[in-house]
This record gives C-alpha cells, sequence and structure tokens, in this order.
C-alpha cells in the first residue's frame, strides 16, 4: 500500500461506506416514524402513483357510501312511521267493525265516530312528519328519490309510497250508519293491504340499499389492504434493519477513525 499525504483512499473508502449506511439509516427512520416504505413519489415513483390512484378510488367510494347511509335513512324513517300506520289501521279495523253493532246507542257510535276520525288525523301527523333530511317518501309531499350506490353514476330509485288517508281512501265520517260502518270495514281491510304491500316495496329498497352499502364497505376494505400492501413498511422487519445498521454506523465510525489516523505513521519515518 502506498502511503501519501495528498490521497488517503482508505479514509475516502470508508467515508463513502458510512455515508451509505446514514442514508440507508436515514431511510428505515423514515419509515419507521411514518410506517410506510413509499411515502413521496421519490421513493417509488410507480407505487406511489398507483397508490394515490387508489385512495382516490376510496375517497369516492366513502362519499358513495354516505350518500347510501342517508338514503337507508330516509327509507327507514318511512318504514318506522309505516310500522305506526299500520298500527292505527288495526285500530282503526276494530272502530269500524264496533260501529256494525245494531245494538249501539247514539251515543256510542258518536264515539265510535269521533275515535276513528282522531286516529285518522294520526295517519297524516305520522305521514307528514316521516321526513329526513329534507325527504319524506310517505306524506302528502311525497317524492321518488334517486340514491346513487357507486362512482360511475348508477343509482336506486325509490318510488313515494304515499299513506295518506286519502291515498288509502279512508273516509273520516264513514261510521255513522251500520251501512256506512261496514263498508268502512271493507275500506280498511282494503287500506291494510295497500299500506302492507306499499311498506313491502319501501322494505324492498332498504335491502338493496344494505347489500349496496355492505358492498361498497367491502370494496373500500378491500382498497384499503391494497394500498397498505403497496406503501406499508414492515414495522418488524425495519426495526431489525435499524439495529444492523445502528451497529453498522458505529463501525464506520471506528473504521474512518482508524484509516485519517494511517497518514501518521508517515511521521515515523522522519524521526
Amino acid at each position: 500500500m502506498v502511503l501519501s499525504i495528498n490521497n488517503n483512499y482508505s479514509a475516502a473508502i470508508a467515508l463513502q461506506n458510512l455515508n451509505s449506511t446514514n442514508r440507508n439509516l436515514e431511510t428505515t427512520q423514515s419509515r419507521i416514524n411514518t410506517g410506510l416504505k413509499v411515502s413521496t413519489a421519490k421513493d417509488d415513483g410507480a407505487i406511489y402513483a398507483i397508490g394515490e390512484i387508489t385512495k382516490g378510488e376510496v375517497s369516492g367510494l366513502q362519499a358513495v357510501r354516505g350518500v347510501i347511509s342517508n338514503g337507508e335513512s330516509i327509507v327507514g324513517v318511512a318504514l318506522d312511521a309505516g310500522k305506526q300506520v299500520n298500527g292505527i289501521l288495526n285500530e282503526m279495523l276494530k272502530k269500524a267493525v264496533s260501529a256494525t253493532d245494531a245494538t249501539l246507542t247514539t251515543a256510542q257510535r258518536t264515539a265510535l265516530v269521533d275515535d276513528f276520525t282522531a286516529l285518522r288525523s294520526q295517519i297524516a301527523n305520522i305521514v307528514n312528519n316521516a321526513e329526513f333530511n329534507g325527504q319524506n317518501l310517505l306524506g302528502t309531499s311525497a317524492a321518488t328519490i334517486e340514491v346513487k350506490i357507486n362512482t360511475n353514476g348508477g343509482v336506486l330509485t325509490v318510488t313515494a309510497r304515499t299513506l295518506t288517508a286519502e291515498a288509502l281512501s279512508i273516509d273520516s265520517s264513514a261510521l255513522d250508519s251500520i251501512a256506512n260502518a261496514s263498508a268502512a270495514v271493507s275500506a280498511v281491510k282494503a287500506a291494510i293491504g295497500s299500506a302492507a304491500s306499499k311498506l313491502g316495496n319501501l322494505g324492498a329498497n332498504a335491502r338493496s340499499l344494505e347489500a349496496n352499502n355492505n358492498f361498497i364497505g367491502s370494496l373500500i376494505d378491500a382498497n384499503n389492504k391494497a394500498v397498505s400492501n403497496l406503501v406499508d413498511a414492515d414495522l418488524a422487519e425495519e426495526s431489525a434493519r435499524l439495529q444492523a445498521l445502528q451497529i453498522k454506523q458505529q463501525l464506520g465510525v471506528q473504521a474512518l477513525s482508524i484509516a485519517n489516523q494511517a497518514p501518521q505513521t508517515l511521521l515515523s519515518l522522519f524521526r
């Protein structure tokens, strides 16, 4: 080996190796701090681009899921209100059947008419208040809605199912005679069947929305997993690498120190 005061080849090599170790150590520490092996395009341009595109898809899916959840709430409120309407219709049927009794006094028939009318008014109150986020599927202002179910513009149409007393053909003064009471029994029975059919349709819409929401949730999970596989760091592996690099760094510093001392041996030649 040629000893020279102008060039210390051993120190240069030791310094290069130490700088390389420091760069690797910096990369490992960054991965541990961020939990990512690809945090910028500088780390891996292709992987970073794929990850960002997938994250964008996830954002879109999350937005769609919010829309579906809103639709589920609208339909859910309608179904809850419809359940109450069904209960009222059954009470009205009891009143109508009672009003067919020929032995009723005038006062008793009047009481049944009043009860029947009050129940009919309750239906109006329930369906007109069955609103969520400004949308009502049952009342006088009922309107069909379209719920976005994917990022490509696909929609699920939820048709309004008006459950007002008028829509169900229930007369408010239908119990004033035995004949009218008998007609009311038939009318209320028909109303119960009509309400059940309408609520069945809304129930089918609710199931469709739930299925789409669950599917979107699965897509979000799958995409998040794909992003994780692409850009997340293996912290167990990085931890092991960190310890190895720290030892290598210490040894590199010692090697550089030894290499820097080599020119000192030249002084002994001139003593």
